[in-house]
């Protein structure tokens, strides 16, 4: 692997520990009680899919950093297909946990525009890397 996927792969690993805590967190919500979780479904809806996501995306953007480096991409376009990727599992976990910040939140904030925004650099990032593996395998063969 490149030295930058291996950075971002490196990034990625490190952030899995803050998912794992971010569960027991969850975990530890749902066996307290706390005021705000359990009685309020569309928080409790939207922090489980945050977590969820947080935990695919992070497995997913780690699969992909090696078939970055396998595409004729120009570098450019390579980093950029890295940062979408990457970008994912950031913006849209952190759209669900914050649209819903307080107990009382009822609906999500304006903030749930980062899960949106999250998916894009998520579909921008995976048709880049697809195209430029197609471009490989069929320019090789």
């Amino acid at each position: 692997m490149s030295p930058i996927s291996l950075t971002l792969a490196g990034v990625m690993l490190v952030t899995v520990p803050g998912v794992a805590f971010g569960g027991v967190t969850l975990l530890r919500l749902l066996m307290r009680d706390v005021p705000g979780y359990l009685d309020n479904p569309v928080r409790r809806g939207l922090w489980r899919a945050g977590h969820a996501h947080a935990g695919v995306l992070v497995l997913f953007g780690l699969v992909a950093m090696p078939y970055v480096d396998q595409t004729d991409l120009p570098g450019a376009l390579q980093v950029l297909a890295r940062v979408l990727i990457v970008a994912a599992p950031v913006l849209m976990p952190l759209g669900f946990f914050l649209s819903v910040i307080r107990p009382g939140d009822t609906k999500p904030s304006g903030l749930i525009r980062l899960t949106v925004l999250g998916g894009a650099c998520l579909a921008a990032g995976t048709l880049l890397l697809g195209v430029g593996l197609l471009r490989a395998g069929l320019f090789t063969a």
